[in-house]
């Protein structure tokens, strides 16, 4: 067990590192259930910035494969919304199961919830309104609202381009940035069609 000053220096390094306050929850993501002392071990050759982008970027790329399952249960959807929202869900799940390991592999447990609208995150009530809407509305609201998620999971991967340690953690946040600045580009596209 580590002593008690060498915890909160670690909790004080993740803090600095993150520009996480307990001060400002609805300006940054919260961590409950995140052990942060589990996750600086040499071993891992991950450091705070790694197990923060894993833990948080399950959150996120969750709620992308929730909003599209939401859109591609309905009828009525542009068939480029629906092919966007497949790809979607067939590049982030196996990104939830690879990022989940690598927190197994840490000694780190994944949050449950604590995100915000400032990482690109849906509220309940945008959930609720892809929900209630229907043909074209939900093909635009699926977009106008994956473009703010994807932008959100730019700005999370850029931060661990950054400050990661971890080579297949940065790998993965470059390949975000990559994939969803493109399918960015491409929902624009599309919103500009509908």
């Amino acid at each position: 067990m580590k002593k008690p000053i060498v915890t909160a220096l670690v909790l004080a390094g993740a803090i600095a590192l993150t520009g996480c306050s307990s001060a400002t929850p609805t300006d940054h993501p919260s961590m409950p259930g995140m052990d942060h002392s589990a996750s600086d071990a040499p071993a891992s050759g991950a450091n705070e910035a790694d197990a923060m982008f894993a833990a948080m970027m399950i959150v996120h790329h969750q709620q992308a494969v929730d909003m599209s399952d939401l859109v591609l249960g309905k009828e009525g959807i542009d068939p480029r919304v629906v092919d966007l929202a497949e790809r979607i869900k067939a590049a982030q799940a196996p990104e939830i199961d690879k990022m989940q390991g690598w927190l197994d592999d840490w000694g780190v447990d994944a949050p449950e919830g604590g995100m915000h609208r400032g990482d690109g995150m849906m509220t309940e009530d945008d959930l609720a309104a892809l929900e209630a809407a229907s043909g074209a509305e939900a093909s635009r609201l699926f977009l106008e609202q994956m473009i703010v998620h994807h932008e959100g999971a730019i700005t999370m991967a850029e931060t661990e381009i950054a400050d990661g340690k971890h080579p297949d953690a940065v790998a993965l946040a470059e390949d975000i940035v990559a994939a969803q600045g493109e399918e960015i580009a491409e929902m624009k596209e599309i919103l500009a069609t509908l």
